[in-house]
């Protein structure tokens, strides 16, 4: 499969940062790595390889862009405040660098968001805040409250960037024409944080498919198997 590697400055982190692209042509994806995952982390663990059939026919190109996960929610020596504000840093260079790029090469009006783990947050997070130019979100064993990391410091930021908070308050029609999946492994320890997702989105009632795989746990074999599984529903 084509990929080509890119690294530059970027203008909203202040800072180089790399990403892997995979594929020509076809509906753009966003995928996220894990936890304080890297650009590389996706292609490693042979995520990537479980969907070279829809990259090689152009029916996807997929963005791997770099985490700063260490340098904002999971970054200890800064304050909780400074964690929040260094992850808008973030937003801007995936909204504003990222997201453009991938519309323009792909001649697309929409992304596809889509992570593992900690991707999946990033993937929920973007999806719902920005609806208007996401089709699909598809989570992978996802963890979608960043409370956790922030020592009980709460400001108008964490709330808008935190989906168990904002998703049940907005009002935006596009949030209806979201695709969206949760899927989970049932011996996974964040099966718990996809059945609130869940209730939240049935409360709402925005439509979502809610992927429980039994006996599965948090581990990446699991996520190769949803992958392409969800990316096949997509594009064929």
């Amino acid at each position: 499969m084509k990929e080509d590697y890119l690294k530059f400055y970027s203008p909203s982190l202040e800072q180089e940062t790399e990403m892997l692209v995979f594929g020509e042509s076809g509906k753009p994806v966003i995928l996220f790595p894990t936890s304080m995952g890297r650009f590389f982390q996706n292609k490693d663990f042979k995520l990537i390889d479980t969907v070279a059939e829809q990259l090689d026919s152009g029916k996807i190109k997929i963005y791997c862009p770099d985490s700063i996960d260490e340098q904002s929610w999971y970054n200890k020596l800064i304050q909780p405040k400074d964690r929040v504000l260094n992850h808008l840093k973030y937003d801007n260079y995936i909204m504003n660098e990222v997201v453009p790029k991938a519309l323009e090469e792909t001649g697309s009006d929409k992304i596809i968001f889509a992570g593992c783990s900690f991707g999946a947050y990033h993937a929920t997070n973007f999806g719902f805040k920005y609806p208007k130019i996401t089709s699909h979100i598809l989570n992978m064993g996802g963890a979608f409250d960043v409370k956790m990391h922030l020592r009980g410091y709460y400001d108008d930021n964490v709330y808008f960037n935190n989906p168990p908070d904002f998703v049940p308050n907005l009002e935006d029609d596009d949030i209806y024409k979201l695709n969206i999946v949760l899927g989970v492994g049932g011996d996974d320890f964040c099966l718990e944080d996809n059945l609130k997702m869940s209730k939240i989105l049935d409360d709402k009632r925005i439509l979502h498919w809610l992927d429980v795989r039994e006996g599965k746990d948090h581990d990446w074999p699991v996520w190769r198997s949803m992958f392409p599984e969800y990316i096949k529903k997509i594009v064929g």
